[in-house]
């Protein structure tokens, strides 16, 4: 996060955000494990929290709280990875695999992931003949 620009990231695993008595004009919750209460009391006025998980209840809750909640996915166009793909060939993105798995146990994959404490990015390699 801070190579993105942040002046401070906090491991959830290691600290509670809202056990601090900090306030902060930027939430960004990339495991969608904290509740609506909880970034509210430790966002300023008209602060952002930002969700990778889409909440609706933090989605409706926003609409009347002064706290703004942006969420949601991005669609992938082809212009749009071609684009990303000039980037890391040029070095300009870096990507962090935590883990690589083979097709056949997907399944194991997605419970790694769903557990919510992967580091990076978790592949899936396909063998061709």
């Amino acid at each position: 996060m801070k190579s993105l620009g942040a002046d401070k990231e906090i491991d959830y695993t290691k600290e509670d955000f809202n056990k601090s008595d900090e306030i902060y004009d930027v939430i960004f919750d990339t495991v969608g494990k904290s509740s609506f209460s909880d970034c509210k009391k430790s966002l300023k006025k008209k602060g952002l929290l930002l969700e990778i998980f889409p909440r609706m209840s933090h989605l409706i809750r926003g609409f009347w709280s002064s706290i703004k909640v942006i969420t949601g996915g991005a669609k992938e166009k082809a212009e749009d990875l071609i684009f990303l793909k000039e980037l890391i060939k040029a070095g300009k993105i870096k990507s962090t695999i935590d883990k690589r798995y083979p097709l056949e146990p997907i399944a194991e994959a997605h419970g790694y992931v769903d557990k919510g404490h992967k580091k990076g990015n978790v592949v899936i390699t396909l063998n061709y003949i």
